[in-house]
């Protein structure tokens, strides 16, 4: 086999390794909750406190890109201060302000669910978004879940003296 071709079996080898992981599936989860979350708050009429709760969802959905891609690449050792042997913890601090910052994205949620929740009537004809908001909960739930998850499996690795996120 040519080195090449070596190289590529070696890369394609890490990036099954990592999807087939729970960081893999745990970002990937991430991702598509903090998508959902975004674009269900961003699609509708918002104001408010749920400025925070975009911000929070579009922060973290970008940076969990970037840790996903630079990961599934194997690509951890060019990033600049932040790699190498400290991925782990990059990624754990990471998780850990990301799950900090949903919480109260998730009470911001809840509490405008409730603040709606007089509209949920069928004979209610004025714009509700009640629906768009519980919508919206649902999707910080599983976020903040997903992220409070990774905390935990991080922590795990990293009280092991392991270095690596897989």
């Amino acid at each position: 086999m040519a080195p090449q071709q070596q190289a590529q079996s070696q890369v394609r080898q890490h990036m099954v390794k990592f999807l087939r992981s729970f960081p893999g599936a745990a970002r990937l989860l991430q991702i598509v909750f903090g998508a959902g979350l975004w674009v269900t708050i961003a699609a509708n009429k918002y104001e408010g406190s749920i400025h925070f709760v975009l911000f929070v969802a579009v922060l973290f959905w970008l940076l969990c890109l970037g840790l996903f891609f630079v990961t599934l690449l194997d690509k951890q050792d060019a990033v600049p201060v932040l790699g190498g042997p400290r991925w782990l913890c990059t990624n754990l601090a990471h998780d850990v302000a990301a799950a900090a910052l949903y919480l109260p994205a998730v009470g911001v949620m809840v509490y405008k669910t409730d603040r709606n929740s007089y509209c949920n009537l069928e004979q209610y004809k004025h714009l509700c978004l009640y629906k768009v908001y519980l919508t919206a909960a649902v999707f910080a739930c599983l976020c903040c879940l997903a992220f409070l998850l990774s905390v935990v499996y991080g922590a795990c690795r990293k009280s092991r003296g392991e270095q690596t996120v897989i």
